[in-house]
């Protein structure tokens, strides 16, 4: 999915390269794609995947914990 992105994005750069420059549209968008590449891979991501599944695990210890701050008012308010 990412390769795919890089590639559209890559391609769509060198599309807007002016006239005069058409004749290295091949290498610009080469340039871009190893530049977007590279970019991309220092930054620490995650899949959309990988998203969700922290997300769902987040809401249920979230959950979890508001129960157990509710019992723990409760358990305090009866001596």
């Amino acid at each position: 999915m990412v390769d795919n992105s890089i590639e559209n994005l890559a391609r769509k750069l060198a599309e807007s390269v002016p006239e005069g420059l058409r004749s290295m549209r091949d290498d610009l968008e080469t340039n871009f794609r190893g530049v977007l590449r590279t970019g991309l891979g220092k930054l620490d991501l995650v899949t959309r995947e990988e998203f969700e599944v922290q997300e769902a695990v987040l809401a249920k210890t979230r959950e979890k914990l508001e129960t157990l701050v509710a019992k723990l008012d409760e358990i305090e308010k009866d001596p």
